[in-house]
């Protein structure tokens, strides 16, 4: 079976899936199901901490059937990031954390030297840092240096849709890893999300393309169906795309139908 690793987990599924912009948790808990994913994101801060008893988006995911990846959503420092990770594994969350520092709340983009100073502070504390990036291969180095488990370019700004605008950067950072690559942002069909993994990526993650959809547990199936086909089309190995065109049949060994 083609597994993957992030740490000392594995995974079939190389579909991630977000848990925010749902209409209501039911709805979200059936994409969840049909998208046949085992990561699922939560960001603490849409967790009320302050009644732990009170039914809530953790509810409404299954433990036992997913791997819960708490993420620093709304952290605008490296300091915040690195308290709210430690939050989680406090909470009793698998100590593992998507790490996203993010002071621009027009653009959301993330901020690179306090992702790479929370990444540092984290993996000397034994959590598995998965940090979101964007699609910098030099960073993506220092990452990889730092102890991170995976990085996470993202492949256009967050919740746009606009797909893999960054793939020239991303095919870099895939080339250079030593670590699984996981497509993060932007992908907002399943064509997007099967460019990703054809690529080379180990795996993406979509949250607003399925959340937002107008039948969100279709496309989260589609969306799956999008991840298994770039796998496989990753695996077979696509033809090289060449000037000028080449014929079909062979131009040997022909029949001579002439006079």
């Amino acid at each position: 079976m083609d597994n993957w690793h992030v740490g000392p987990w594995e995974f079939r599924s190389r579909l991630m899936l977000g848990t925010g912009k749902y209409r209501n948790f039911e709805e979200m808990r059936a994409a969840l199901e049909a998208s046949g994913t085992e990561i699922v994101t939560v960001a603490l801060r849409r967790l009320d901490l302050s009644n732990p008893n009170q039914p809530g988006l953790l509810n409404y995911i299954d433990t036992k059937k997913y791997t819960i990846l708490p993420n620093t959503a709304g952290c605008k420092t490296a300091e915040e990031a690195i308290q709210t990770a430690r939050l989680a594994a406090a909470m009793g969350l698998p100590r593992w954390v998507k790490l996203e520092v993010i002071p621009d709340p027009t653009y959301l983009l993330p901020d690179p030297v306090a992702t790479l100073e929370a990444t540092r502070t984290l993996v000397a504390e034994d959590f598995v840092v998965l940090p979101y990036i964007n699609a910098d291969p030099v960073l993506a180095r220092l990452l990889q240096d730092a102890g991170a488990a995976t990085v996470m370019p993202l492949g256009s700004p967050i919740g746009s849709g606009q797909g893999l605008l960054n793939q020239p950067q991303i095919q870099i950072i895939i080339e250079q890893a030593r670590v699984p690559v996981v497509v993060d942002a932007g992908i907002g069909a399943p064509s997007d999300a099967a460019l990703a993994l054809e690529l080379g990526a180990s795996a993406c993650l979509v949250n607003t393309a399925v959340a937002l959809a107008k039948d969100p547990v279709l496309m989260a199936q589609a969306v799956k169906l999008g991840v298994d086909a770039g796998r496989a089309a990753f695996q077979a190995g696509r033809i090289p795309r060449k000037t000028q065109a080449s014929p079909s049949s062979p131009t040997t060994g022909l029949a001579n139908v002439g006079g």
